[in-house]
């Protein structure tokens, strides 16, 4: 019995009876979760989860920013290959004939339907190709962004000052008009649309097991705990303000790259947050952890009343259930705060799996593989029995199910171009963000990386050609950062930090370790391909 088929039936999951998929995204989630030791986040219904599948503690996204990182893993492909480096980038548009994770379902007899953020946007989401049903309606009231009437008349005057200087048009799309950075409002769960949506998607399957011929890939992406932080008031509840812990690593790390953290754009452009470079208060920072792990919480909630109804439906059985978020998310480490950076604390991610006939051996176990989102496309094709396109370029981790502490990966891959000098969208700085609010904050941060770079320094490379490689091994994290325009040159810059000796990434010892970088630069010229478990193919 050939492999893929062999392994489907350990694990319930034959082509007779082929598995529904539970696909659960989650924008900006690092692991701040119960299971992944929090000691803070209240998050049951996922640690739940995790309690009775496979938990993945190394787990890396391929650029740590929403558009390349879903386009990826959706491709199944990695952002180089695709095209997609920064979130303005159409996957569709450069890649016409490439076939998705939900596409290739479609085609193999699955009806499949998004509720939610799974790609990018609306703009992004492949309706004719990747989906093939709308979801349910719904006669829920329309989800408001802000609740509170303060907030909505915050934006609204944003809006009217910021298109009365540049056109209603020019502004639309660049993300400078916004609200304040967080709301705590009493109303119900579905006032805001992850609430909505987890209702619409609960509707959503209700309906799709009424059609007993082909089984479901259900795409279930939440928006929080994405800017601005925004949950209703009981989740701000569940937490005692105090106790919150701030991060215990505020500074950059020690002789690390000028241009390898940004200034916290995304967060200073909210309404109401400083706009220079100072770092916030204890206060405030307390206040913008809070209103992150509120909406951790309210999260949480939805994900746990739609894997309620599938078990109520008699569902869960025959399903597979996936958990994963995008990217993580400094949360005041390092200094900053937002994604969009190389380190391990905006490149490792929540994952998780459930299947129903998991062995009793691995239910409840975390695994130390190091595994890449854009494995989830191969393994979900073999969990379901079902040929794998040939242009994937990730690993099916389902011989993990089996065995959680196989020997997997040598490495994992991620990517960002300058993050000092882009936007959180990773396109390079636009006239409106120097203009309107960050002029002389950008030309500090040009200034360090002129001191660092020296004659190296050309604003033409550093802002639109100069991209940062990061590779993560059992031990090292190491990041080059290198001239796209010659990619076979040595690298402008190195930085390796030792897991062993420092987890937290708090001092580069690139000068103090030449004949490791040299060898960890061989490695990372070999790519995804070296690095695979031995005797495992390219996807």
């Amino acid at each position: 019995m050939p492999t893929v088929v062999l392994l489907a039936t350990v694990l319930g999951c034959n082509a007779a009876k082929r598995p529904n998929i539970l696909f659960i995204a989650v924008d900006d989630l690092r692991p701040e979760l119960g299971c992944y030791g929090s000691e803070i986040a209240i998050t049951p219904n996922i640690d739940k989860l995790a309690a009775d599948g496979l938990l993945f503690n190394r787990a890396y996204c391929q650029e740590p920013i929403c558009g390349p990182s879903r386009a990826s893993l959706m491709c199944g492909a990695r952002p180089d290959t695709i095209g997609v480096v920064e979130n303005h980038a159409h996957f569709r548009e450069l890649n016409p004939n490439i076939v998705t994770l939900s596409q290739h379902f479609i085609a193999n007899g699955y009806e499949a339907a998004e509720v939610g953020k799974i790609f990018h946007s609306a703009k992004f989401a492949d309706q004719e190709f990747s989906w093939s049903r709308e979801p349910a309606k719904t006669n829920l009231p329309k989800p408001v962004t802000y609740a509170l009437p303060e907030n909505r008349a915050i934006v609204a005057a944003n809006q009217k000052r910021l298109a009365a200087k540049y056109g209603a048009e020019n502004i639309k799309g660049t993300g400078i008009v916004q609200g304040p950075a967080y709301e705590c409002a009493d109303v119900p769960d579905t006032t805001y649309r992850d609430g909505r949506n987890a209702q619409i998607a609960i509707d959503t399957i209700k309906e799709m097991l009424q059609n007993q011929d082909k089984p479901f890939f259900m795409g279930m992406g939440f928006y929080k705990p994405h800017l601005s932080f925004i949950a209703p008031k009981k989740y701000w509840d569940l937490y005692e303000r105090e106790k919150i812990p701030l991060s215990n690593q505020p500074d950059a790390p020690m002789h690390g790259s000028a241009m390898g953290l940004h200034p916290s754009f995304e967060m200073r452009v909210r309404h109401g947050v400083p706009k220079d470079g100072k770092p916030f208060s204890p206060e405030q920072s307390r206040t913008y952890k809070h209103a992150y792990l509120a909406c951790v919480s309210y999260i949480d909630a939805q994900i746990g009343m739609v894997i309620e109804a599938l078990e109520e439906a008699g569902a869960r059985d025959n399903t597979v259930i996936i958990l994963w978020g995008d990217h993580g998310w400094h949360l005041g480490d390092m200094g900053i705060w937002g994604k969009a950076t190389n380190y391990e604390i905006a490149t490792r991610v929540p994952l998780m799996i459930w299947t129903p006939d998991m062995p009793k051996g691995s239910r409840g176990k975390t695994t130390e593989a190091l595994v890449e989102l854009v494995d989830m496309y191969p393994t979900l094709c073999e969990l379901a029995g079902l040929e794998k396109p040939g242009h994937l370029e990730g690993t099916s981790f389902a011989p993990l199910l089996k065995n959680p502490s196989g020997k997997w990966k040598k490495a994992a891959f991620t990517q960002f171009p300058n993050p000092a000098l882009r936007e959180w969208a990773a396109n390079p700085l636009s006239p409106f963000m120097r203009e309107t609010f960050f002029g002389p904050l950008i030309l500090e941060i040009e200034n360090k990386i002129k001191q660092q770079q020296g004659g190296k320094w050309d604003r033409d490379l550093f802002e639109n050609h100069l991209m940062g490689y990061a590779m993560r091994t059992e031990r090292y994290r190491f990041i080059a950062w290198k001239d796209t325009q010659h990619p076979d040159a040595e690298p402008l810059f190195v930085e390796l930090y030792d897991h062993k000796t420092d987890p937290t990434e708090t001092k580069n010892v690139a000068e103090q370790q030449p004949e490791l970088v040299a060898d960890l630069l061989i490695q990372l010229s070999t790519g995804w391909k070296g690095a695979l478990p031995n005797g495992a193919e390219a996807k």
